[in-house]
């Protein structure tokens, strides 16, 4: 009898779906400044939402941005670089998710600034956010999606 519950329940727990979390593969490299911690916040978004983040404080975000494409005007808390595209800000993950799937001739993505209610950010959510797409060519930024 005992036996039979044993093997019920291990064919019980292998039939079971695999958590939301499991670990896509997808790597994600995220500078910050070495005080911030709402950077922190949206590591660990990235890390529930299934990425493997590195983080790697320093004192040269602006440069590492700019380099990356992302004008000042447009600069985020953060950047993140996940499979060649730099993302900036606390963009919301379905928008990384359709960067990634859709792959794109850009740069990459930012949400400017540290909106109330963004991923990693404390408060509400009080507004649209615009996510711009970016490039390295000195184009125009244009909207790449509204959340």
């Amino acid at each position: 009898m005992q036996r039979r519950i044993f093997l019920l329940g291990s064919a019980a727990v292998l039939l079971l779906p695999l958590p939301a979390m499991a670990d896509t593969g997808i790597q994600a490299t995220l500078y910050k400044n070495p005080q911030c911690s709402c950077c922190e916040g949206y590591a660990d978004y990235l890390r529930q939402n299934g990425f493997t983040v590195d983080v790697k404080p320093t004192n040269d975000l602006a440069e590492i941005s700019r380099k990356a494409g992302v004008s000042e005007e447009l600069e985020g808390c953060h950047t993140t670089f996940i499979d060649g595209y730099v993302i900036d800000g606390h963009v919301p993950v379905n928008v990384v998710r359709k960067l990634l799937s859709e792959k794109p001739a850009i740069a990459g993505i930012t949400l400017p600034g540290m909106p109330m209610g963004s991923p990693g950010m404390a408060g509400e959510k009080t507004e649209t956010f615009t996510i711009y797409a970016v490039t390295k060519d000195g184009k125009a930024p244009t909207v790449f999606a509204t959340e």
